[in-house]
This record gives structure tokens, sequence and C-alpha cells, in this order.
């Protein structure tokens, strides 16, 4: 089995982020491997050491995104591809779909494992949008895999009322939850290799499109936007019973629920 896993460069939402004049400012900012592109990371290496997997990673981004390549090879990733091009510089996920589609063709995987979501955009977007384009099977917010044969994988997934569980005839997508593993910390021994290990480096033209063909010059992100602040709530302490008569009377005089 192929498994081609994706990593995205994301803000370290634990800091304060500023945004001024619809961007962002980026003095003091730290950047880290997107949180559920760790554990589809973790999952990846697990089929390998499991089940014999052949596993490689893709990240679209500058040289900054070179540190964060050899943290997945630490962690036990094999092969790395970093996709830098100018014309990606601000685009949204439709178009890193279809980059992400033009890599999968080069390479013939047999699963693709991706985050559910980003930290900075929440769109969860990318891996659905890859499947369809590639017009492959996908489950979204999986939470465990299992591999049946060489052509057939098992999955559970978190849905609205309960765990369900899919059967997937490869090639297939699978974006993963955050609940799938607990992400393991490199070694050291697995630090050193890392650094010695080659990233393959290609832009578009190397990767066989265009800026036209992927969308990205169609495609931009606009502007950045503070989120409203709300106001603090109230908090109630002492007996129920009055307790309750005064939420009740809030909700009627200022809340105008009733």
């Amino acid at each position: 089995m192929k498994i081609l896993t994706t990593v995205k460069k994301v803000v370290d939402v634990e800091l304060n982020i500023h945004i001024e004049n619809g961007a962002i400012i980026e003095d003091g900012l730290q950047y880290v491997i997107n949180a559920w592109d760790e554990n589809a990371v973790e999952a990846a290496v697990q089929l390998k050491e499991n089940n014999g997997a052949e596993t490689t990673l893709v990240s679209i981004g500058g040289d900054d995104n070179i540190d964060m390549i050899r943290k997945c090879y630490a962690m036990g990733i094999e092969n790395g591809i970093l996709i830098d091009d100018p014309s990606l510089t601000a685009t949204d996920s439709a178009v890193f779909a279809k980059v992400l589609q033009k890599v999968y063709e080069k390479g013939d995987y047999d699963l693709i494992l991706t985050g559910k979501q980003a930290q900075d955009t929440d769109s969860g977007q990318t891996g659905i949008m890859l499947a369809e384009y590639l017009d492959l099977p996908c489950v979204s917010n999986v939470i465990a895999i299992e591999v049946l044969d060489e052509t057939k994988i098992s999955v559970s997934r978190l849905g609205d009322t309960g765990t369900e569980i899919v059967e997937l005839t490869l090639p297939a997508v699978v974006t993963v939850s955050d609940s799938i593993n607990e992400p393991r910390l490199p070694a050291m021994r697995g630090i050193m290799m890392a650094k010695k290990k080659k990233i393959q480096t290609m832009d578009l033209a190397e990767l066989g499109t265009t800026p036209d063909e992927v969308g990205a010059a169609k495609s931009e992100i606009a502007e950045f936007m503070k989120s409203e602040t709300r106001q603090a709530g109230q908090k109630f302490e002492g007996d129920a019973a009055e307790i309750t008569a005064q939420v009740v009377a809030l909700l009627a005089s200022e809340a105008k629920v009733f």
C-alpha cells in the first residue's frame, strides 16, 4: 500500500493573533504543523509499521516548511515532497486540492490521508474536494483505520448520532479526526536521521501544471477579519430556586426571550 499524507503549516493558535488592515501581523508569530495533519501523519506511520505501507508526505509552501517535513521524517514518514510556487501564497482549499490532485496523479497512491480541517481556516474542505476531483470514495472525521486486504480498508468515523463503520475499496481518501491517535514525540535518533534525508522540491511547472490550471490566478484570500468580541456572561451562585427566578427575569427583560 502506498500512502500519501498532506501537511499544512499554520499559525500557532495558542498565541494571540492580531489583525490590522485586513492582514495578520506576522511579528512574533510562530508556525506549527496543523494538529489534525499531525494525527494523519501518525496514522500513516502506524499503517507503515503494522502493514508494511510506503509513506509519502506532501506540503505546499516555502522553505519554512522544510523543518516541518523533517519533523514528519523523524516521526517515521519515508518520503517528502514540497510544492513551492509563488502563485500559491494566498490561495484557498479548492486550489490546494487541485495541486494535491496533480501530486496524486504522479505517484499512483492507494490511500490519501489528510487532517479533517486546518486550525487556521477550520474549513475542512480540502480532503473532500480532492476526493471529488479524483472521483475517489471519501470518508471524513475518521477515528480508526483497519486494513482488510490489499484492496480494502474499514474505517470508523464519528457521525451525528454515533460511530459509523464504512468499508472502502482502494484507492480512497480519508480525513482523520484528532481522536484517532496521539501523535508520537520523535526520538533523538529519528531527529538526527531526518536531517540527512532528501526532500523533493517542485514548483507547478515541474509538477506538470500551471497557476491557471489549478485556479491560483482566480482565487485568493482577500482579507482577515477580527471575530466579534462577546460580552462576558453572568455567573449565578446561591439557592437554586432564587437563581432560577433571576435567570427567568433576565431572559424576559434583557434577552427578550419571552
